[in-house]
């Protein structure tokens, strides 16, 4: 058989796709695609969407593949690797794809293991040893690993969404390496299939076995023939010039292997040149041994592809503290990580001002920042592990008579409790992409910002670098946080790299760094690799003799240079194959929103850097599609990618408005979880509401777009002029015909829509005022005009206007009732804001923002002048108010009194909360109401956090659990649809309903989402009630 070899255009780095490539799989790899389909169980795409969606990662650059495979198990990933060898194809292994240097782009057949290789195949507590598939996140790992009072040791600060196989081929660690080593220091055996398509199991070889090992014709025998040969070769120069400091990911491991050779005096013992200073003290390495398993960590894909690992795992620390030590400058900081050593911290983290000030400026992370007291340039954060919470504070007691001795006078700030630490920990593993979400074109951009040197250089080597990049005239400031403890910095200049100045400050800095790295016994990377971002620098960095031992030690593994070519080793130059450069133009949209703030459009969705924190599963919620699925295709960060590539050309522009483009928008559920989980702010469903407008401009709106977004109206004029029909309509939209006619507009016969109260909440408002007597009646008000009306004309200085919503006014009056109750029962007067319109939300969601901007102006000239006067506009349904809040300044035309209600706008709970701590709400509630279970609305959790609702049910003196849930599922209206019924079912089942169904049966369900407790009603059978429900139910009265 005749094999058609893909032509060099194919396996060209290239950044874009063509017309031809978007219709379909070209021809010339039609072969290549028809036995990978025919021979492998998992999945292979070589569509053009899937192409670009793993063009990118979290680094600077974009490079297509070839195609990509998402195996089942490590038969498919060899057969994958032996059919890319008989076609002469590259291969690039890939975890999370959350690498900052470029490692995981690159054209070649991607091999994505993250979808269905992510098990833990055996775990031996005793040994404290686990074997894992390559697919598994490092987070998940340890989240099994927890019960058994074990961890992996290297925690990096990705661990949430990075794969075991990526942080072996990364040779990752974090903010424990002092205690925990690297990687390497970690993985004890690997599978891998190697270049050939041949399998292999790396492990631990004494000397003395090498010889017998390397007999044969195989790769393998190939490997441990002429690998030894190869190391003991240069063992001078590994001795005289290879990094001295223990904290490197440059290169491959060669002065590992070299120890393990053991020849020479030099060979054993304490007097071992490649003795790791940092060895992990609870499973300490034993004796030096030649493990192939080290070289593949840190390889980047390279050499192999990793099938399934074993690794070395720790016992979890049973209390730990943390001190903050504040400095007026960041190079004092630097200079104290000696002295601070010398107290046996577990991690000393470093941030600077920077990174403060941006956290500070995001709303989910200024309320983490409470331990940073004024304005310093820097903070240490150092942490001790402890036996006893004594033993803890007696060390973090003893750093600061240590540090006050030795001169240092900042402020020193201790805590010990878990809740606290956790969220200080949260802001320094967000670090990167906080500093990320700097708007404009200026980003804090990867190169230099890996090195690492011995910690008592570490404050030398820092002033030096900010001095030369104070000369360079296209950086904008410098960005300096992470591993002071190890002497791995990650310094960040401020450069556009979509101007030329920028991407020859890039190198200069490069090469600069790279200078001092030798200089002073460092190296390159400490843990983020080399990748395309810095293998340009491995011979400048290494010198000419280990350079070609590198180069010569891929040959040997990879004789046809098609493991993840260009890393590592014959690289190509750094300014290559970058996502934007000078040529990144973008097309502009005549938008609805306004995106000043982010500098346009364009901007916006540029505003992804590739990181994947929307590729976490088991916690948070964003991203549920992706928790659904586990796909790349269904997470923010390929929605955000397919639209930068159209928007900047990268596919053809008309692509915009195709049905793949939509297909990648649609689950997105526009749950604004991305706007606070996002470190970078990436407010997806605000950029897909957009996106709809021009996408249903181009193709139609579809009917059922078309019917929600009239429900408002609709429902407004059934009870003007029908209402003695609302039974009827109701037995009607339960009825078989009418099931079928929906399930044509799109609705899932399951689904049934809400059904109509017998009477409206605002009648019910009027005709109570109208039953009371003259004194009580005065209680009742109602807001119609939009004429603000004097402070003094209230009867009470506390008064409320309630924004009633479209579902408390239609569906569900009884939620509104409730929270009048709550109001009234704690001496507040409420207004009614009868006059208002809608909040707009349907056609937000449904791609008609465009028709929602009467509907926000009419709500801006009605309540803004009320909100002028301080008198709180309080909401019951979160996703309705908090579009006040969130959407109408980008919406009205008048967008000063839009911000104005946005100020004054608040969530019921949100309301309650804060009176309570004015004193308000008080003696009006019974004693031990009970439990409640509480699920966070979507909406509510990202813009203002689940504190409030927790506060409030406390205040009323419930007992609080908080249900662990992302999305439920239902998303407004997304549920409804035929085409999500089955996916919204998949969200909820993955954390909220097996919850629902474990509570008690007398507690209540709280969720003051309409859709919410549709959705956990729909597929629980419990009912859950609203927030404004559970308080009035523990009212005295």
């Amino acid at each position: 058989m005749t094999l058609a070899i893909p032509s060099r255009s194919a396996l060209s780095a290239r950044s874009a796709l063509s017309a031809a490539e978007m219709r379909g799989p070209v021809a010339e790899t039609a072969d290549l695609l028809a036995e990978l389909k025919r021979d492998i169980q998992g999945e292979v795409r070589f569509d053009a969407y899937s192409r670009m969606l793993y063009s990118t990662d979290a680094s600077l650059y974009q490079i297509q593949p070839i195609g990509v495979v998402l195996p089942k198990h490590a038969e498919d990933i060899q057969a994958a690797m032996q059919i890319a060898a008989r076609h002469g194809i590259p291969v690039l292994p890939r975890g999370g794809g959350s690498s900052l240097a470029g490692q995981a782009v690159g054209a070649a057949l991607v091999i994505d293991t993250s979808k269905y290789m992510d098990r833990v195949l055996g775990i031996d507590a005793e040994a404290r040893t686990v074997r894992v598939q390559p697919g598994m996140t490092v987070g998940a790992l340890n989240k099994t690993l927890g019960g058994l009072g074990l961890m992996l040791g290297p925690d990096p600060a990705s661990a949430e969404r990075a794969t075991i196989g990526g942080s072996i081929g990364n040779n990752a660690t974090g903010s424990h390496s002092i205690l925990y080593g690297m990687m390497a220091d970690n993985v004890l055996e690997t599978a891998v299939v190697l270049a050939d398509g041949s399998t292999a199991r790396f492990g631990p070889v004494a000397p003395e076995n090498l010889a017998a090992l390397g007999r044969g014709d195989s790769l393998e025998s190939r490997i441990y023939r002429e690998l030894p040969a190869l190391i003991s070769g240069v063992t001078e120069q590994i001795v005289a010039r290879w990094p001295k400091h223990w904290r490197r990911a440059s290169g491959y491991n060669l002065d590992r292997l070299a120890a393990g050779l053991g020849t020479g005096d030099w060979g054993t013992g304490n007097g071992n040149p490649f003795h790791l200073p940092v060895s992990n003290p609870q499973s300490p390495l034993p004796a030096p041994q030649f493990n192939l398993a080290q070289l593949i960590t840190g390889s980047e894909g390279t050499l192999a592809a990793i099938t399934e690992a074993t690794l070395r795992l720790v016992t979890k620390p049973k209390f730990t503290g943390l001190a903050v030590v504040h400095f007026d400058r960041v190079i004092d900081a630097c200079a104290s990580i000696p002295m601070i050593l010398e107290t046996d911290p577990s991690a000393s983290e470093l941030l600077d001002k920077q990174l403060m000030d941006l956290a500070r400026a995001q709303p989910e992370w200024a309320k983490k920042m409470f331990f940073v007291e004024g304005d310093p340039e820097g903070v240490l954060l150092t942490e001790y592990y402890g036996d006893s919470p004594e033993e803890v504070e007696k060390k973090l007691i003893h750093l600061e008579d240590h540090l006050r001795r030795r001169g240092v006078k900042g402020v020193i700030r201790r805590y010990v409790q878990p809740g606290a630490q956790a969220d200080v920990w949260s802001v320094r593993k967000a670090g990167l992409n906080i500093l990320m979400g700097k708007r404009g074109e200026y980003k804090p951009i990867p190169g230099i910002e890996d090195v690492s040197v011995p910690p008592e250089v570490l404050a030398a080597y820092l002033e030096r670098i900010l001095a030369f990049a104070d000369t360079q005239t296209a950086s904008k400031g410098v960005a300096v946080y992470a591993h002071a403890s190890a002497g791995c910095l990650h310094v960040r200049p401020l450069l556009n790299v979509k101007s030329a100045d920028g991407i020859a400050a890039l190198e200069a800095l490069g090469e600069y760094a790279c200078d001092l790295a030798v200089e002073y016994g460092g190296t390159m990377s400490g843990e983020h690799g080399d990748g395309l971002m810095r293998s340009a620098l491995n011979p400048r960095l290494f010198g000419p003799e280990l350079y070609a031992a590198l180069r010569r030690t891929k040959a040997i593994f990879d004789p046809e240079n098609r493991m993840n070519p260009g890393k590592i080793v014959d690289a190509p130059p750094i300014r290559d194959n970058l996502r934007y450069g000078t040529d990144y133009q973008t097309i502009e949209l005549k938008t609805v929103y306004d995106w000043s703030a982010d500098g346009g459009f364009a901007p916006a969705v540029e505003m992804c850097n590739g990181a994947g924190v929307c590729r976490k599963v088991g916690a948070g919620t964003m991203c549920p599609s992706y928790h659904a699925t586990k796909d790349e295709h269904d997470t923010t960060r390929a929605r955000a990618n397919s639209l930068r590539n159209a928007l900047a050309g990268r596919i053809p522009q008309e692509e915009l408005y195709s049905p793949e483009m939509y297909g990648v928008m649609d689950l997105c559920l526009g749950c604004k979880a991305c706007k606070s989980e996002c470190p970078s702010a990436v407010d997806m469903a605000r950029i897909k509401s957009e996106y709809l407008v021009h996408y249903y401009a181009e193709n139609g709106l579809p009917l059922f777009n078309r019917m929600m977004g009239l429900l408002p109206t609709l429902n407004r004029l059934l009870y003007r002029v029908a209402r003695p029909l609302v039974p009827l309509v109701n037995a009607s939209l339960a009825s078989a015909p009418a099931k079928a006619l929906f399930e044509k507009i799109g609705v899932h016969p399951a689904r049934s829509l809400p059904k109509y109260a017998p009477d409206t909440f605002s009648n019910w408002f009027h005709k109570r005022g109208q039953a009371a007597s003259d004194a009580e009646r005065n209680t009742q008000y109602a807001i119609r005009n939009t004429d603000a009306i004097p402070h003094s004309a209230f009867p009470t200085p506390h008064s409320v206007i309630l924004f009633h919503d479209t579902w408390a006014e239609y569906n569900h009056p009884e939620v509104a009732q409730a929270a009048v109750r709550v109001l009234e029962a704690a001496g507040y007067t409420v207004y009614l804001a009868e006059g208002r319109a809608c909040c707009g939300r349907p056609l937000i969601t449904g791609g008609q923002a465009d028709k929602a901007k009467p509907w926000v102006d009419q709500n801006v000239a009605l309540l803004a002048p009320y909100a002028a006067q301080g008198i709180p506009i309080v909401g019951i349904e979160p996703s309705c108010i908090l579009t006040l809040r969130d959407e109408y300044p980008a919406l009205a035309a008048d967008k000063e009194r839009a911000l104005v209600l946005a100020q004054n706008a608040l969530t019921f709970e949100e309301f309650v909360v804060r009176e309570a701590e004015s004193g308000g709400f008080a003696d009006i509630w019974r004693e031990t109401p009970g439990k409640v279970h509480l699920h966070g609305h979507c909406h509510a959790k990202a813009l203002v956090g689940n504190e409030a609702s927790v506060a409030a049910l406390k205040r009323a003196g419930y007992g609080v659990q908080v249900i662990p849930s992302g999305c439920c599922g239902m998303a407004g209206d997304f549920g409804y649809e035929v085409s999500h019924y089955e996916i919204s079912r998949t969200i909820g089942e993955e954390r909220l309903f097996p919850a629902v169904r474990a509570a008690g049966k007398d507690d209540l369900i709280v969720a003051s989402g309409t859709s919410c407790r549709d959705q956990i009603v729909h597929f629980t059978e419990r009912e859950p009630v609203h927030i404004a429900q559970a308080l009035a139910k523990a009212l005295k009265r």
